[in-house]
């Protein structure tokens, strides 16, 4: 193990202690002008620390990550807002099911900036009444930190079903859905969203096969997020799997659909997200057309509002008009 030395006047290093440094990487990896997230150990007197040893509680070590991000793309203020949604900051014994010191929150600032905007970050989530107990997280001066074991870092790219198996088991993804949703943005979409567009949306329910609207809905035009009107797919890809809802070969912008390791009702799949409204899709699948590719994307049609070919330039989709000229 060695200790993390930033060196370039490019980029910044940032250090966030949020419980086990496992769920801590994959929020930051995703985001624009993220260099690399590293897993790891600081905050404690031990040099050189071992995961053992950091586990024993007679180290003073955090498990925490650091971050070397580039400022002009992505700035400390929005690490900032980022970090906070993926903990308990009013817990100051752990997180969730991992309980001692190592475990708790600290935000390990490196320079009088950060102090700054740490400070004010966290006095804005105290007066925001979100949560009724004092935040407990810790703003501290950064201190050493030594990379914690290789089988430790990017655990959730080398171990995907353990990873979602442990999020969910943990209580964090519960306490995360639960505790850090936008309640103005939920209130509102209870307005604008039929039940079942809210409950497959917002708490990644299912419609029932064969009694959906777009099931067997073959009109030419693409589908897009009923919540962001951002497209997603385009009737072009859709066809007719005999499972009762709309399934897809591909999707319009792949990088508009994310996806997700699902371990729930006892079975593992792939859930679909959008990535800009984060809705619930559905799920992939790899019983596509082979020749399409292989992949079947079955989508609840809750999730989605067609807009036709003919109607496209009218609601701003011009762009998508090239899909039928074949």
């Amino acid at each position: 193990m060695k200790e993390v030395i930033f060196l370039t006047e490019q980029y910044e290093v940032a250090t966030f202690a949020g419980g086990c440094f496992w769920c801590m990487v994959k929020p930051f990896d995703e985001q624009p002008g993220i260099i690399k997230v590293v897993s790891g150990y600081t905050g404690g007197h031990k040099e050189n620390p071992t995961y053992k040893e950091v586990c024993s509680e007679t180290t003073g070590h955090y498990e925490a990550v650091q971050i070397t991000f580039d400022p002009e793309v992505f700035p400390y203020e929005k690490l900032l807002e980022l970090y906070w949604p993926q903990i308990d900051p009013t817990d100051a014994g752990g997180q969730f099911a991992d309980r001692g010191d190592s475990y708790r929150t600290a935000i390990f600032y490196h320079n009088e900036h950060q102090k700054a905007l740490a400070e004010e970050s966290k006095q804005q989530l105290e007066a925001s009444g979100r949560f009724s107990e004092p935040i407990a997280t810790q703003i501290l001066p950064a201190k050493p930190f030594y990379e914690a074991e290789e089988y430790h870092q990017g655990y959730y790219k080398k171990n995907k079903f353990r990873y979602a198996m442990y999020r969910r088991g943990s209580g964090r993804d519960r306490f995360i859905k639960e505790n850090w949703k936008d309640f103005g943005r939920d209130e509102q979409l209870k307005t604008t969203l039929t039940p079942i567009q809210y409950e497959v949306t917002q708490n990644d329910a299912t419609e029932p096969p064969f009694r959906n609207e777009f099931w067997d809905h073959t009109e030419d035009g693409i589908y897009v997020d009923i919540v962001s009107g951002e497209p997603l797919f385009s009737s072009t890809d859709k066809y007719d799997a005999g499972c009762g809802w709309p399934s897809f070969t591909k999707a319009i912008n792949k990088d508009e659909v994310k996806e997700n390791m699902d371990v729930s009702h006892n079975m593992v799949r792939t859930e679909v997200r959008s990535k800009t409204a984060n809705s619930h899709l559905g799920h992939l699948f790899d019983d596509g057309p082979q020749d399409a590719g292989g992949l079947r994307y079955c989508i609840n049609s809750a999730a989605l509002r067609f807009v036709p070919k003919e109607d496209l330039e009218k609601e701003g989709y011009g762009e998508y008009a090239v899909l039928f000229n074949k």
